[in-house]
Protein backbone atom coordinates (compact mmCIF):
# COMPACT_ATOMS: atom_id res chain seq x y z
CA UNK A 1 0.00 0.00 0.00
CA UNK A 2 1.08 3.58 -0.53
CA UNK A 3 2.24 5.63 2.45
CA UNK A 4 -1.06 7.47 2.83
CA UNK A 5 -3.08 4.27 3.01
CA UNK A 6 -0.55 2.84 5.46
CA UNK A 7 -0.91 5.90 7.69
CA UNK A 8 -4.68 5.53 7.74
CA UNK A 9 -4.39 1.78 8.45
CA UNK A 10 -1.99 2.47 11.32
CA UNK A 11 -4.45 4.98 12.78
CA UNK A 12 -7.24 2.39 12.59
CA UNK A 13 -5.05 -0.10 14.46
CA UNK A 14 -4.06 2.49 17.05
CA UNK A 15 -7.69 3.46 17.68
CA UNK A 16 -8.96 -0.16 17.42
CA UNK A 17 -11.34 0.73 14.59
CA UNK A 18 -12.13 -2.17 12.23
CA UNK A 19 -12.02 -0.10 9.05
CA UNK A 20 -12.86 3.21 7.43
CA UNK A 21 -15.25 3.92 4.58
CA UNK A 22 -14.17 7.00 2.63
CA UNK A 23 -16.74 8.48 0.24
CA UNK A 24 -15.70 12.01 -0.77
CA UNK A 25 -13.96 12.56 -4.10
CA UNK A 26 -11.08 14.61 -2.58
CA UNK A 27 -10.24 12.03 0.08
CA UNK A 28 -10.56 9.09 -2.30
CA UNK A 29 -8.20 10.94 -4.64
CA UNK A 30 -5.77 11.69 -1.80
CA UNK A 31 -5.59 8.03 -0.80
CA UNK A 32 -5.70 6.37 -4.24
CA UNK A 33 -4.59 8.94 -6.86
CA UNK A 34 -7.91 8.22 -8.61
CA UNK A 35 -9.96 11.36 -9.22
CA UNK A 36 -13.53 11.12 -10.43
CA UNK A 37 -16.74 13.05 -9.97
CA UNK A 38 -19.41 10.33 -9.62
CA UNK A 39 -22.35 12.76 -9.39
CA UNK A 40 -25.23 10.88 -7.75
CA UNK A 41 -23.46 7.50 -8.01
CA UNK A 42 -21.63 5.90 -5.09
CA UNK A 43 -17.86 6.26 -4.83
CA UNK A 44 -16.24 4.61 -1.83
CA UNK A 45 -13.02 3.23 -0.39
CA UNK A 46 -12.75 0.66 2.41
CA UNK A 47 -9.44 0.79 4.27
CA UNK A 48 -8.74 -1.89 6.90
CA UNK A 49 -6.17 -2.47 9.61
CA UNK A 50 -4.54 -5.41 7.83
CA UNK A 51 -6.69 -6.45 4.84
CA UNK A 52 -6.09 -5.00 1.40
CA UNK A 53 -8.34 -2.00 0.62
CA UNK A 54 -11.41 -2.11 -1.61
CA UNK A 55 -12.47 0.61 -4.05
CA UNK A 56 -16.12 1.01 -5.12
CA UNK A 57 -16.91 2.94 -8.29
CA UNK A 58 -19.16 2.84 -11.38
CA UNK A 59 -18.10 0.41 -14.11
CA UNK A 60 -17.56 3.32 -16.47
CA UNK A 61 -14.70 4.52 -14.24
CA UNK A 62 -12.89 1.17 -13.81
CA UNK A 63 -10.27 1.81 -16.48
CA UNK A 64 -9.48 5.24 -15.07
CA UNK A 65 -9.00 3.77 -11.60
CA UNK A 66 -6.56 1.19 -12.92
CA UNK A 67 -4.76 3.82 -15.01
CA UNK A 68 -4.37 5.91 -11.85
CA UNK A 69 -2.39 3.03 -10.34
CA UNK A 70 -4.99 1.25 -8.19
CA UNK A 71 -3.79 -2.37 -7.81
CA UNK A 72 -6.33 -3.76 -5.36
CA UNK A 73 -9.91 -4.99 -5.52
CA UNK A 74 -12.48 -2.84 -7.27
CA UNK A 75 -16.21 -3.34 -6.88
CA UNK A 76 -17.60 -2.02 -10.14
CA UNK A 77 -21.30 -1.62 -10.73
CA UNK A 78 -23.71 -0.61 -13.46
CA UNK A 79 -26.62 1.79 -13.17
CA UNK A 80 -28.98 -1.18 -12.72
CA UNK A 81 -26.95 -2.74 -9.87
CA UNK A 82 -27.34 -2.14 -6.15
CA UNK A 83 -23.77 -1.29 -5.04
CA UNK A 84 -24.59 -1.92 -1.38
CA UNK A 85 -25.45 -5.53 -2.14
CA UNK A 86 -22.18 -5.92 -4.03
CA UNK A 87 -20.28 -4.47 -1.07
CA UNK A 88 -21.98 -6.90 1.29
CA UNK A 89 -21.09 -9.81 -0.98
CA UNK A 90 -17.42 -8.77 -1.22
CA UNK A 91 -17.03 -8.37 2.54
CA UNK A 92 -18.76 -11.72 3.13
CA UNK A 93 -16.29 -13.44 0.80
CA UNK A 94 -13.45 -12.04 2.88
CA UNK A 95 -15.22 -13.12 6.07
CA UNK A 96 -14.82 -9.60 7.49
CA UNK A 97 -16.90 -8.60 10.51
CA UNK A 98 -17.01 -4.85 11.03
CA UNK A 99 -17.57 -3.82 14.64
CA UNK A 100 -16.53 -0.18 14.25
CA UNK A 101 -16.40 2.02 11.16
CA UNK A 102 -14.78 5.42 10.57
CA UNK A 103 -16.89 7.60 8.27
CA UNK A 104 -16.73 11.07 6.78
CA UNK A 105 -19.63 12.38 8.83
CA UNK A 106 -19.38 15.82 7.24
CA UNK A 107 -19.84 14.31 3.78
CA UNK A 108 -22.35 11.47 4.09
CA UNK A 109 -25.97 12.06 3.22
CA UNK A 110 -28.65 10.75 5.57
CA UNK A 111 -29.77 8.29 2.88
CA UNK A 112 -26.29 6.78 2.53
CA UNK A 113 -25.80 6.61 6.27
CA UNK A 114 -29.05 4.66 6.54
CA UNK A 115 -27.78 2.28 3.86
CA UNK A 116 -24.58 1.76 5.85
CA UNK A 117 -26.58 1.13 9.03
CA UNK A 118 -28.57 -1.57 7.23
CA UNK A 119 -25.32 -3.12 5.98
CA UNK A 120 -23.67 -3.04 9.41
CA UNK A 121 -26.51 -3.04 11.98
CA UNK A 122 -24.30 -3.81 15.01
CA UNK A 123 -21.50 -1.42 14.11
CA UNK A 124 -20.44 1.70 16.00
CA UNK A 125 -19.50 4.76 13.97
CA UNK A 126 -16.72 7.28 14.52
CA UNK A 127 -15.47 10.26 12.54
CA UNK A 128 -12.65 9.83 10.03
CA UNK A 129 -12.38 13.57 9.36
CA UNK A 130 -9.95 14.46 12.10
CA UNK A 131 -7.32 12.00 10.86
CA UNK A 132 -7.88 12.82 7.19
CA UNK A 133 -7.63 16.56 7.91
CA UNK A 134 -4.34 15.98 9.73
CA UNK A 135 -2.90 13.83 6.95
CA UNK A 136 -3.81 16.28 4.21
CA UNK A 137 -2.73 19.38 6.16
CA UNK A 138 1.01 18.71 5.76
CA UNK A 139 1.90 18.72 2.08
CA UNK A 140 4.49 16.43 0.50
CA UNK A 141 7.13 17.73 -1.91
CA UNK A 142 5.18 16.60 -4.96
CA UNK A 143 2.04 18.36 -3.72
CA UNK A 144 4.00 21.55 -3.06
CA UNK A 145 5.42 21.50 -6.58
CA UNK A 146 1.92 21.23 -8.07
CA UNK A 147 0.62 24.00 -5.81
CA UNK A 148 3.48 26.26 -6.91
CA UNK A 149 2.58 25.71 -10.55
CA UNK A 150 -1.12 26.25 -9.82
CA UNK A 151 -0.27 29.55 -8.13
CA UNK A 152 1.67 30.70 -11.21
CA UNK A 153 -1.41 30.05 -13.34
CA UNK A 154 -3.54 32.02 -10.88
CA UNK A 155 -1.10 34.92 -11.24
CA UNK A 156 -1.48 34.63 -14.99
CA UNK A 157 -5.26 34.71 -14.68
CA UNK A 158 -5.11 38.01 -12.81
CA UNK A 159 -2.65 39.40 -15.34
CA UNK A 160 -5.03 38.54 -18.18
CA UNK A 161 -7.92 40.11 -16.28
CA UNK A 162 -6.09 43.36 -15.62
CA UNK A 163 -5.13 43.68 -19.30
CA UNK A 164 -8.76 43.03 -20.28
CA UNK A 165 -10.15 45.94 -18.22
CA UNK A 166 -11.64 48.69 -20.38
CA UNK A 167 -14.33 51.33 -20.14
CA UNK A 168 -17.76 49.80 -20.69
CA UNK A 169 -16.65 46.16 -20.58
CA UNK A 170 -18.84 43.98 -18.41
CA UNK A 171 -17.68 41.82 -15.52
CA UNK A 172 -18.59 38.73 -17.51
CA UNK A 173 -16.66 40.00 -20.56
CA UNK A 174 -13.48 40.14 -18.49
CA UNK A 175 -14.25 36.85 -16.74
CA UNK A 176 -14.70 35.07 -20.08
CA UNK A 177 -11.35 36.40 -21.30
CA UNK A 178 -9.58 35.11 -18.20
CA UNK A 179 -11.03 31.61 -18.43
CA UNK A 180 -10.52 31.39 -22.20
CA UNK A 181 -6.82 32.24 -21.87
CA UNK A 182 -6.39 29.75 -19.02
CA UNK A 183 -8.03 27.01 -21.08
CA UNK A 184 -5.47 27.71 -23.78
CA UNK A 185 -2.89 26.89 -21.08
CA UNK A 186 -4.55 23.52 -20.50
CA UNK A 187 -6.72 24.40 -17.50
CA UNK A 188 -10.06 22.56 -17.67
CA UNK A 189 -11.43 23.54 -14.26
CA UNK A 190 -11.33 26.56 -11.99
CA UNK A 191 -11.02 26.13 -8.22
CA UNK A 192 -14.39 27.89 -7.80
CA UNK A 193 -16.60 30.23 -9.81
CA UNK A 194 -14.31 33.03 -10.96
CA UNK A 195 -15.17 36.44 -9.55
CA UNK A 196 -14.75 39.69 -11.46
CA UNK A 197 -16.59 42.47 -9.63
CA UNK A 198 -16.66 46.18 -10.31
CA UNK A 199 -17.84 49.34 -8.60
CA UNK A 200 -19.85 48.99 -5.39
CA UNK A 201 -20.34 45.27 -6.10
CA UNK A 202 -16.79 44.77 -4.82
CA UNK A 203 -18.22 45.28 -1.32
CA UNK A 204 -19.81 41.80 -1.50
CA UNK A 205 -17.14 39.27 -0.44
CA UNK A 206 -18.83 36.55 -2.53
CA UNK A 207 -20.47 38.72 -5.17
CA UNK A 208 -21.81 37.34 -8.44
CA UNK A 209 -20.37 38.69 -11.71
CA UNK A 210 -22.91 40.01 -14.19
CA UNK A 211 -23.40 42.47 -17.01
CA UNK A 212 -22.45 45.52 -14.94
CA UNK A 213 -19.86 47.55 -16.83
CA UNK A 214 -16.54 48.98 -15.67
CA UNK A 215 -16.54 52.74 -15.20
CA UNK A 216 -13.85 55.29 -14.42
CA UNK A 217 -13.20 55.43 -10.68
CA UNK A 218 -14.24 51.82 -10.02
CA UNK A 219 -12.41 49.23 -8.01
CA UNK A 220 -12.22 45.96 -9.95
CA UNK A 221 -11.82 42.85 -7.81
CA UNK A 222 -10.51 39.54 -9.17
CA UNK A 223 -10.84 36.33 -7.14
CA UNK A 224 -9.88 33.17 -9.00
CA UNK A 225 -7.92 29.95 -8.93
CA UNK A 226 -7.22 26.91 -11.07
CA UNK A 227 -7.27 23.16 -10.52
CA UNK A 228 -3.99 21.63 -11.66
CA UNK A 229 -3.42 17.87 -11.33
CA UNK A 230 -6.10 17.78 -8.63
CA UNK A 231 -4.80 20.75 -6.57
CA UNK A 232 -6.22 24.26 -6.23
CA UNK A 233 -4.85 27.78 -6.21
CA UNK A 234 -6.66 30.88 -4.95
CA UNK A 235 -5.72 34.53 -5.46
CA UNK A 236 -7.48 37.86 -5.01
CA UNK A 237 -6.29 41.20 -6.32
CA UNK A 238 -8.12 44.52 -6.41
CA UNK A 239 -7.15 47.19 -8.92
CA UNK A 240 -8.57 50.59 -9.82
CA UNK A 241 -9.74 51.86 -13.18
CA UNK A 242 -8.99 55.41 -14.28
CA UNK A 243 -8.65 57.10 -10.91
CA UNK A 244 -9.21 56.62 -7.19
CA UNK A 245 -10.57 58.84 -4.46
CA UNK A 246 -8.62 59.57 -1.29
CA UNK A 247 -10.98 57.28 0.63
CA UNK A 248 -10.53 54.44 -1.84
CA UNK A 249 -6.78 54.79 -1.54
CA UNK A 250 -7.01 54.78 2.25
CA UNK A 251 -9.05 51.58 2.19
CA UNK A 252 -6.63 49.92 -0.21
CA UNK A 253 -3.55 50.96 1.76
CA UNK A 254 -5.13 49.68 4.99
CA UNK A 255 -5.86 46.25 3.51
CA UNK A 256 -2.37 46.02 2.01
CA UNK A 257 -0.77 46.94 5.33
CA UNK A 258 -2.91 44.33 7.09
CA UNK A 259 -2.13 41.64 4.54
CA UNK A 260 1.61 42.25 4.71
CA UNK A 261 1.51 42.19 8.52
CA UNK A 262 -0.31 38.86 8.49
CA UNK A 263 2.14 37.41 5.96
CA UNK A 264 5.08 38.54 8.10
CA UNK A 265 3.78 36.59 11.11
CA UNK A 266 3.80 33.28 9.22
CA UNK A 267 6.48 30.88 10.43
CA UNK A 268 6.60 27.52 12.23
CA UNK A 269 5.24 27.76 15.75
CA UNK A 270 3.01 30.80 15.14
CA UNK A 271 -0.51 30.50 16.55
CA UNK A 272 -3.02 30.68 13.71
CA UNK A 273 -5.21 33.09 15.65
CA UNK A 274 -2.30 35.54 15.88
CA UNK A 275 -2.17 35.76 12.08
CA UNK A 276 -5.80 36.82 11.98
CA UNK A 277 -5.23 39.23 14.85
CA UNK A 278 -2.25 40.87 13.12
CA UNK A 279 -4.43 41.89 10.17
CA UNK A 280 -7.63 42.55 12.09
CA UNK A 281 -5.93 44.92 14.54
CA UNK A 282 -4.63 47.11 11.71
CA UNK A 283 -8.01 47.25 9.99
CA UNK A 284 -9.84 47.96 13.27
CA UNK A 285 -7.40 50.69 14.28
CA UNK A 286 -7.99 52.37 10.93
CA UNK A 287 -11.72 52.50 11.71
CA UNK A 288 -12.83 49.75 9.30
CA UNK A 289 -13.13 46.82 11.70
CA UNK A 290 -16.85 46.28 11.10
CA UNK A 291 -16.15 45.90 7.37
CA UNK A 292 -13.73 42.96 7.76
CA UNK A 293 -16.39 40.29 7.92
CA UNK A 294 -14.56 36.97 7.50
CA UNK A 295 -11.57 35.00 8.75
CA UNK A 296 -8.04 35.71 7.56
CA UNK A 297 -7.87 32.60 5.37
CA UNK A 298 -8.22 28.85 4.96
CA UNK A 299 -6.19 25.75 4.25
CA UNK A 300 -5.53 25.00 0.58
CA UNK A 301 -4.84 21.83 -1.37
CA UNK A 302 -7.07 19.31 -3.12
CA UNK A 303 -10.00 21.41 -1.91
CA UNK A 304 -9.90 25.17 -2.25
CA UNK A 305 -11.15 25.41 1.35
CA UNK A 306 -9.34 22.88 3.51
CA UNK A 307 -8.47 22.35 7.16
CA UNK A 308 -7.51 24.36 9.12
CA UNK A 309 -9.83 27.34 9.39
CA UNK A 310 -7.54 30.36 9.73
CA UNK A 311 -9.57 32.33 12.27
CA UNK A 312 -8.75 34.32 15.38
CA UNK A 313 -9.94 31.62 17.81
CA UNK A 314 -7.73 28.88 16.36
CA UNK A 315 -4.90 27.96 18.76
CA UNK A 316 -3.20 25.53 16.37
CA UNK A 317 0.47 26.26 15.65
CA UNK A 318 1.82 26.52 12.12
CA UNK A 319 3.94 23.60 10.93
CA UNK A 320 6.30 23.10 8.03
CA UNK A 321 4.37 21.95 4.97
CA UNK A 322 1.10 23.71 5.74
CA UNK A 323 -0.43 25.62 2.80
CA UNK A 324 -3.12 28.25 3.30
CA UNK A 325 -4.39 31.64 2.18
CA UNK A 326 -3.99 35.08 3.73
CA UNK A 327 -6.84 37.32 2.54
CA UNK A 328 -7.94 40.29 4.64
CA UNK A 329 -10.55 42.62 3.20
CA UNK A 330 -12.61 45.73 3.79
CA UNK A 331 -16.12 45.77 2.34
CA UNK A 332 -17.72 49.19 2.72
CA UNK A 333 -21.04 49.42 0.84
CA UNK A 334 -20.68 53.14 0.15
CA UNK A 335 -17.05 52.90 -1.05
CA UNK A 336 -16.56 49.42 -2.48
CA UNK A 337 -14.46 46.51 -1.37
CA UNK A 338 -10.78 45.59 -1.36
CA UNK A 339 -9.38 42.12 -0.75
CA UNK A 340 -5.78 41.00 -1.24
CA UNK A 341 -5.13 37.26 -1.09
CA UNK A 342 -2.01 35.14 -1.39
CA UNK A 343 -1.28 31.43 -1.12
CA UNK A 344 1.34 30.66 1.54
CA UNK A 345 3.48 27.66 2.44
CA UNK A 346 5.27 27.23 5.74
CA UNK A 347 8.95 26.35 5.32
CA UNK A 348 11.49 25.09 7.84
CA UNK A 349 12.31 28.58 9.09
CA UNK A 350 9.62 30.89 7.72
CA UNK A 351 7.10 31.07 4.91
CA UNK A 352 7.00 31.42 1.15
CA UNK A 353 4.39 33.31 -0.84
CA UNK A 354 3.32 31.18 -3.81
CA UNK A 355 1.24 33.83 -5.60
CA UNK A 356 3.40 36.64 -6.94
CA UNK A 357 1.20 39.14 -8.79
CA UNK A 358 2.09 42.64 -7.48
CA UNK A 359 0.05 43.96 -4.56
CA UNK A 360 0.77 47.68 -4.70
CA UNK A 361 -2.27 49.68 -5.84
CA UNK A 362 -2.51 49.44 -9.60
CA UNK A 363 -4.52 52.07 -11.47
CA UNK A 364 -5.33 50.79 -14.95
Amino acid sequence: MNQRLQQLSSWLTEKDITCSFITSTPNVFYLTNFYTEPHERLLGLFVFQQEEPILICPNMELAQARNAGWEYEIIGYSDTDNPWELIQHSLSKRNITISSLALEKEHLTVDRFEQIQKLFPSTSFVSAEEKLHTLRMIKEEKEISILEDAAKLADYGVEVGVHAIAQGKSELDVLATIEFELKKKGIRQMSFDTMVLTGLKTAAPHGKPGLETIQKGDFVLFDLGVVLDGYCSDITRTVAFGEVSDQQREVYDTVLKAQLAAVDTCKPGTRIGDIDRAARTIISNAGYGEYFTHRIGHGLGIDVHEFPSMNETNDMLLQKGMVFTIEPGIYAPEIGGVRIEDDMIITADGAQTLTKFPKELLIK
